[in-house]
């Protein structure tokens, strides 16, 4: 199989298919596109749990970590309480190395008042560069569980921020002598930086506040990925203007000296909701500072369609990211 996410089909045949045991309290599971699962704790409250490798990339493995696992419960419209970690080291790396990673770990969870409640550190031949794993885990109110199947027709499809910036950071960083021999540096700066804006924390909050229905977290596979995601977790279809994806012009031509698709690049810190009233969570996160836009709809029937002038085209099954190109 292909590095990168498991294909929809082989995920459905032989994961998802194999999971039988089920019990009451646990109210969310394994599904398509569902990045957490959700367990009953008390009459009105519930865990919400979450987990992810960072596997893409080396530099700033620790504060990715986090990031990424912080905005998966977010997106289900929990408030993120701690992790645990699982870090998988190759022989060649250093105690300080391990040191660092942990250090910029523990940075981003006190940005957002998360503990590192524990894990598993290992020196293992089993991987050539650092792993890490993480187990999240948040709390939310019974009922409120925000997840990425609740799109309906006729609902607005909103973009935060822009796709493909985790992606344009990661490479601006992996790859920036390659970039030197045609960008600035000051233009490659301001591609690295974008790692800045990767926690999506703040927009799921404003969302939560005004109705929204579904939020998806836009990683592997990018914002193509996450479309058809939430389109077949939600059992609809979808009509995107694709002019309309936001998408910064260092991402544009980072992926144009690696002719890669930027709208099949990971893009944790973009965020995909579907509401009722688009325009209006749109308003509140701009007055947040939050670039948005209503880029479509859902629609009845299982059609999942770009749109761009006259033409038409097709969404596929999330296909293996284009990071893994580059990196």
């Amino acid at each position: 199989m292909k590095i990168g996410k498991i294909p929809e089909t082989v995920l459905k045949r032989s994961v998802l298919s194999q999971i039988h045991n089920r019990r009451d309290e646990v109210l969310a599971g394994a599904s398509v596109g569902e990045d957490c699962a959700a367990v009953a704790v008390a009459d009105d409250e519930m865990l919400v749990m979450s987990t992810d490798p960072i596997t893409g990339t080396v530099q700033d493995i620790g504060e990715l970590a986090i990031q990424i696992t912080v905005n998966d419960l977010a997106s289900a419209g929990a408030e993120p309480v701690g992790v645990m970690l699982t870090v998988l080291l190759p022989e060649r790396v250093s105690e300080q190395k391990m040191r660092h990673m942990i250090n910029q770990a523990e940075a981003a969870c006190a940005k957002v008042n998360v503990q590192i409640m524990g894990g598993h550190t290992e020196v293992t031949k089993a991987v050539n560069q650092p792993l890490i794993s993480v187990v999240g885990v948040g709390k939310a109110k019974k009922g409120k569980l925000i997840s990425t199947s609740g799109a309906r027709p006729g609902m607005d499809i909103i973009i935060t921020k822009w796709a493909g910036i985790e992606g344009t950071s990661i490479i601006a960083k992996e790859k920036e002598d390659q970039l030197r021999t045609r960008f600035t540096q000051s233009f490659i700066d301001q591609a690295k930086a974008f790692d800045q804006m990767i926690s999506v924390l703040p927009e799921s909050v404003i969302a939560v506040q005004n109705n929204v229905a579904a939020m998806h977290d836009v990683t592997e596979g990018g914002i193509f990925g996450a479309l058809w995601e939430m389109a077949e977790a939600s059992g609809v279809g979808l009509e995107i203007d694709l002019k309309k994806i936001p998408i910064r012009q260092e991402t544009v031509e980072i992926c144009e000296f690696f002719d890669i698709n930027p709208y099949e690049l990971i893009s944790s810190g973009c965020m995909l909701m579907a509401a009722a009233d688009g325009n209006t969570i749109v308003r509140e996160l701009e007055k947040a500072g939050i670039h948005a836009v209503v880029a479509g709809k859902a629609v009845k029937g299982n059609d999942r369609v770009l749109y761009a002038a006259s033409e038409k085209r097709f969404l596929e099954p999330p296909k293996s990211d284009e990071l893994y190109k580059v990196v």
